[in-house]
């Protein structure tokens, strides 16, 4: 059985994200208020200032005339998980380069003509992404599952599925990018050296 991905390079053990990080950043953008708010302009000014290529490859997605349910799922998701990966490495956080989201962008499109050559195979890229960033990955879909649930009724029939992929997809790219961006711990490097 094919699991592993072909084209998606692996996510080292110490760019995993923890247990309890998206849950305190979910905790913190879902306040009510003012606070909320300032909090919210304050991670998305950060955002754009320490990952300009991030910022600038979502805001083009985002930008476009998006579904309403598509384009709040998308605000929040990339903060949600840029937010989750800046507070659990900090300044082990690197800049993703526009070499290393291209080439984060070129190996997901190409795990996913690989994913469709083999149509037989159980496992697609969803199954890729949580062997990587599980947390991250169940994170993702719990929401994309509530925002398309809040949607039953007339709601659903006006949400555009295809809108929502397009963000879930950007949010996986973003995801992989920061993955690999995120400088080993002096710990990690003597277990590799060990190895």
């Amino acid at each position: 059985m094919w699991v592993r991905g072909a084209a998606i390079r692996p996510v080292p053990p110490y760019a995993v994200l923890g247990e309890g990080v998206l849950a305190a950043v979910e905790r913190e953008l879902g306040r009510d208020g003012e606070l909320a708010q300032d909090a919210l302009d304050t991670a998305f000014g950060r955002f754009d200032q320490t990952q300009p290529e991030l910022s600038e490859y979502i805001e083009d997605l985002l930008e476009k005339p998006l579904d309403e349910t598509a384009l709040a799922l998308g605000h929040f998701l990339v903060i949600a998980v840029w937010m989750a990966f800046d507070r659990s490495f900090g300044p082990r956080l690197g800049r993703v380069t526009a070499d290393a989201l291209a080439a984060t962008i070129a190996a997901v499109t190409l795990e996913e003509e690989l994913r469709a050559e083999h149509a037989e195979e159980p496992l697609d890229l969803d199954d890729v992404i949580a062997i990587e960033q599980p947390r991250v990955l169940a994170f993702v879909n719990e929401h994309v599952d509530a925002a398309l649930e809040v949607g039953d009724g007339e709601a659903a029939k006006d949400t555009d599925v295809d809108d929502v992929h397009a963000v879930y997809r950007a949010v996986v790219i973003i995801t992989l990018a920061l993955s690999h961006s995120v400088a080993p711990d002096a710990g990690a490097k003597v277990r590799e050296l060990l190895a």
